[in-house]
C-alpha cells in the first residue's frame, strides 16, 4: 500500500519512524456530469482569472484570502517551517481508556507502518504496551495543511491511528430529542429486549453493501441494451397505531425468520374472560390453539358438572315423593291414632263436594 505521510511516533523520549497509510477504501460508484441532449461531458475547467485562460494542475498553488479581498500565497515550504512539533511527527500527549472516546469524534482511519528495520523494536514496543494497558493513545499530527488529533490502537498486530474531531467540532444535541412527554412500560421494554435478543448478533464479515450491487445490474442491464430490472414492491407501511402488537410481531417475525418457535413466551397473560384472552392471544401472537383448547376443556368440565348436579337434585326429589306417598298411604289404613284423628278432616270436603253437585 502506498504511504500517504511520513514522520515519526513520539513517544517520551522514543522516536518510531513510521509511513501512513489509508486503512479504507471506497467503492462508491460515481457518475460523471453529461449534457441530455447530446451525452457530451462537461467539465469544470480552471481558469485564471486575470489572463482568462486555463491552467494545469502544476501552475496551481495555496492562497490565503484577506479581509480586505487580497491574495496572500502560502507556498508548501512556508507550511515546512510552521513552528509546531507536529509537523512531520505524531506526538503522543496521553494514554486514556477507550471508552472515554466519544464515537461522533471519529474520522479517518489510518495504518500506521514502521519506517525500516531500526523501527521495528520501540514500534513494537508501543504496540504491546497498548494490548497490556487496554489503552488508546491520544496524539496530535499534522496533515493536509492543518492540525488534527488522533487516537493511536492496535488492530491484529498493527498500530492504527483514527482521525479524530476536536472537541469543539463537535455540535450539542439541542432541540433534537422528542419534546413529548412520553413514558415506556416495563412490559415494551421487556418486548424490545425480548426483540433484540431474537435479532441476536451479526457477523459484519456478510453485510454488503446491496444498493451499489443493485446499481451495478441497473448498468449491465443498459450496456447490453436489456431493460434494466423492476424495483420491488415497497413494503407497506404505516402509522404504528399498538407499540405493543408491533413489537409482538416484530419478535414471531423474527422467531420464524430463524426457524424459532414463534410463540412469545415471555409475555405474561392479560386480564380478561376466557374467550377473549383467545381473541387476544390470536392477534398478538401467543398462543391460540393452545388458549382455546384450555378454555375448551375449562367450558366442558363446568357442563359436566352442572349435569351431575340436576340429576342429583332429580334423583332427591323422586326418593322425597316415594317417602310422601307411603306416609299418606299408612296414614288412610289407620295405622295409629294420630292418623285416625286426622280422617274427620276430609268429611267437610265430602259434604262440600255434594253441595256443588246439587246445586
Amino acid at each position: 500500500m502506498r504511504s500517504i505521510w511520513n514522520g515519526a511516533i513520539s513517544f517520551g523520549l522514543v522516536s518510531i519512524p513510521i509511513k501512513l497509510v489509508n486503512a479504507t477504501e471506497s467503492h462508491t460508484i460515481s457518475f460523471r456530469q453529461i449534457h441530455t441532449e447530446d451525452g457530451g461531458r462537461i467539465r469544470y475547467r480552471k481558469v485564471c482569472e486575470l489572463e482568462d485562460r486555463e491552467v494545469t494542475q502544476g501552475e496551481i498553488g495555496k492562497g490565503y484570502e484577506d479581509a480586505d479581498g487580497s491574495i496572500i500565497p502560502i507556498t508548501d515550504e512556508d507550511l515546512a517551517h510552521l513552528p509546531l512539533p507536529t509537523t512531520r511527527t505524531i506526538d503522543i500527549v496521553a494514554f486514556v481508556p477507550a471508552d472515554r472516546i466519544d464515537p461522533l469524534q471519529l474520522e479517518h482511519a489510518y495504518y500506521l507502518a514502521a519506517s525500516g528495520a531500526p523501527a521495528a523494536k520501540p514500534y513494537t514496543l508501543l504496540r504491546e504496551a497498548l494490548k497490556r494497558s487496554r489503552r488508546v493513545a491520544i496524539a496530535k499530527f499534522a496533515l493536509r495543511g492543518r492540525e488534527r488529533l488522533g487516537m493511536l490502537r492496535v488492530v491484529d498486530d498493527v498500530i492504527a491511528m483514527h482521525g479524530l474531531l476536536w472537541p469543539d467540532e463537535i455540535r450539542a444535541p439541542q432541540g433534537v430529542a422528542p419534546d413529548a412527554d412520553v413514558t415506556v412500560r416495563d412490559k415494551e421494554l421487556d418486548l424490545a429486549d425480548a426483540l433484540m435478543d431474537t435479532l441476536g448478533e451479526v457477523d459484519l464479515e456478510e453485510l454488503h453493501d446491496e444498493y451499489r450491487e443493485a446499481l451495478e445490474e441497473v448498468i449491465a442491464a443498459k450496456t447490453s441494451g436489456e431493460a434494466p430490472p423492476e424495483a420491488p414492491e415497497p413494503a407497506r407501511g404505516g402509522k404504528v397505531l399498538d407499540l405493543m402488537a408491533a413489537l409482538e410481531n416484530s419478535v414471531r417475525a423474527a422467531r420464524e425468520s430463524r426457524g424459532e418457535e414463534a410463540e412469545v413466551r415471555h409475555l405474561a397473560p392479560r386480564e380478561a374472560a376466557p374467550d377473549s384472552v383467545g381473541g387476544r392471544a390470536g392477534k398478538a401472537g401467543t398462543g391460540t390453539g393452545k388458549s382455546a383448547s384450555a378454555a375448551r376443556k375449562t367450558t366442558a368440565k363446568k357442563s359436566a358438572s352442572a349435569a351431575k348436579k340436576t340429576a342429583s337434585k332429580a334423583k332427591s326429589s323422586k326418593t322425597t315423593k316415594k317417602t310422601a306417598s307411603a306416609s299418606a298411604s299408612a296414614a288412610t289404613a289407620g295405622g295409629s291414632t294420630g292418623t285416625a284423628k286426622k280422617a274427620p278432616a276430609k268429611k267437610p270436603a265430602a259434604k262440600t263436594a255434594s253441595r256443588k253437585r246439587t246445586a
